[in-house]
């Protein structure tokens, strides 16, 4: 039992990357319950549910050389990182996207074993195939779920929100009802996006499934699910989506100990408004 309870502790506690930059407070909670504040170059941990604060952006640089940078009120689990240089048969990375969003950069890891590596939210996975990308997601609190049934109504009518009886014909096909509730200006939450996950493809490809279907987006490409259950859908623009980390951010901080990835990885910096 001893040697059980030892094991377990170890695997909790696991280091899986540093954090590399930081604006503002970051905090881990713990899978003991416990919370810590980080620093630059503090361990981040297999199991830990990082907390980026009002106005903070962190970028976390994993031992595979991968990055992800959190935006100011994100939450982001690390369910699972499993990453030895010369085992790729053990790769294994799982996150969690509770809230807010982040711009992420694939590593070793990703890019030698791209099914392994995954992305939960609340409205659909994300799957990479060798990328960088940002992910957004928009929680529905009341008023934008108020906002986004406003929002249906009116995109489902021939003008704006009116009357709408049972016998009159949606002046759109439902599969595209979601962009349109994505393109509505002016919603609450989010910086006034519509609730649900928003993408953005800077390099390479990522796909997003949920229990209503699967589609693959490639660089330059938005994207946007409302829920679990709606597919995903292509955008035809940016629908709001802000990512401004300073400066400083895209400075190289030097390698986790990851093997054969690409020495730039660390340097991309983006900018979205």
């Amino acid at each position: 039992m001893a040697a059980l309870l030892l094991a377990t502790q170890s695997w909790a506690a696991q280091v899986v990357g540093t954090v590399a930059n930081l604006s503002g407070p970051l905090v881990a909670k713990k899978a003991d319950g416990t919370a810590k504040v980080l620093a630059v170059k503090s361990s981040v941990e297999q199991g830990d549910i990082l907390v980026a604060e009002k106005d903070t952006y962190a970028r976390i640089k994993f031992i595979d050389d991968s990055e992800i940078t959190l935006r100011p009120n994100t939450q982001l689990k690390i369910e699972n990182f499993s990453f030895e240089a010369d085992k790729p048969e053990k790769d294994s990375a799982a996150f969690d996207l509770v809230k807010g969003g982040l711009r992420a950069v694939t590593g070793t890891l990703g890019k030698r074993n791209k099914e392994k590596w995954g992305m939960n939210t609340p409205t659909a996975t994300i799957g990479i195939r060798g990328t960088t990308f940002i992910a957004e997601y928009v929680a529905p609190d009341d008023a934008a779920v108020a906002a986004y049934g406003m929002a249906s109504m009116a995109a489902m009518t021939p003008s704006g929100y009116t009357d709408v009886r049972s016998d009159m014909p949606a002046a759109v096909p439902l599969q595209v009802l979601p962009l349109r509730v994505a393109q509505v200006p002016g919603q609450p939450g989010g910086g006034g996006l519509a609730p649900g996950l928003y993408v953005q493809v800077i390099d390479g490809l990522i796909n997003l499934s949920n229990r209503g279907g699967s589609l693959n987006f490639s660089a330059g490409q938005f994207g946007y699910t409302a829920t679990l259950v709606q597919p995903p859908v292509v955008l035809p623009n940016n629908p709001g989506i802000k990512f401004s980390p300073p400066p400083t951010f895209n400075v190289n901080t030097g390698s986790q100990g990851g093997a054969g990835s690409s020495s730039g990885g660390s340097a991309v910096d983006c900018e979205v408004r």
